[in-house]
């Protein structure tokens, strides 16, 4: 049916009917992240004697320092990296996200150094990451890039197998690692470019390591009976002395 409700009054009766039918309700699916020595791994992996394999790392990095998505990543100019001039300042960059909205996250040390090299004195107005063709890298490619070095870490980390991890892995894993890190929600919200802070909270759902530890925090402790007073030899030698 080509006419909507707005043009055809007579169909909004029945328009708030078709709203109003609940939506089925079907499992939803955990999320997947890699542990830290599967991280470690997958960092590892470039060959960095190689342009592209520093490239690969730096990129690796980066994703796992920010927690970004794919696509943003990939939109990522050189003017957007700020630098710190001091040890009193600290490294950012600047990524455009959802809706066009734009957030700043921290940079490791680690990860200043390495983009600083990758970058080198390239003009502010091109992106971060390029392809083998000098042109810049898509999100395709980031995908790509990530499932190459998974293949590659299979035969040493063969529990990444069963994560068909992704780019998007990478940053579930991000969020993952700052909340165990102690890191509160509020601040990986906006760490990760989250609108709703309900989003984030499925984070502390998916860490069982964390279920576990303040699940002993209530455990109920075997207390030791207390003794009846007569039953104290100390006490009963004590009184019988007076």
């Amino acid at each position: 049916m080509s006419e909507t409700s707005s043009s055809c009054p007579e169909y909004v009766e029945w328009s708030g009917q078709l709203r109003n039918i609940p939506l089925k309700r079907t499992l939803q699916s955990s999320i997947t992240y890699l542990e830290k020595s599967e991280m470690d791994a997958l960092l590892g992996a470039p060959n960095q004697s190689t342009e592209l394999g520093r490239r690969d790392h730096v990129l690796l990095l980066f994703l796992y320092n920010t927690g970004a998505r794919a696509d943003e990543a990939a939109q990522v100019k050189i003017a957007d990296l700020l630098f710190a001039h001091s040890a009193r300042d600290h490294s950012l960059v600047q990524i455009r996200g959802k809706g066009n909205k734009l957030r700043r996250c921290p940079l490791w040390p680690q990860t200043v150094i390495e983009l600083s090299l990758l970058i080198g004195s390239r003009p502010s107005t091109d992106h971060v990451f390029l392809n083998k063709c000098s042109m810049p890298i898509t999100r395709f490619g980031i995908h790509t890039m990530v499932e190459r070095y998974v293949q590659r870490i299979l035969d040493r980390t063969p529990s990444i197998a069963r994560k068909h991890a992704s780019p998007h892995t990478i940053r579930h894993t991000t969020a993952t690692h700052l909340l165990r890190a102690g890191v509160d929600i509020n601040t990986i919200r906006a760490w990760l470019g989250h609108v709703s802070l309900n989003t984030t909270n499925i984070y502390a759902e998916v860490d069982l390591e964390m279920k576990a530890k303040a699940l002993a925090t209530c455990e109920i402790r075997r207390t030791v009976p207390l003794k009846h007073w007569k039953e104290d030899r100390s006490l009963m030698q004590f009184l019988q002395a007076l």
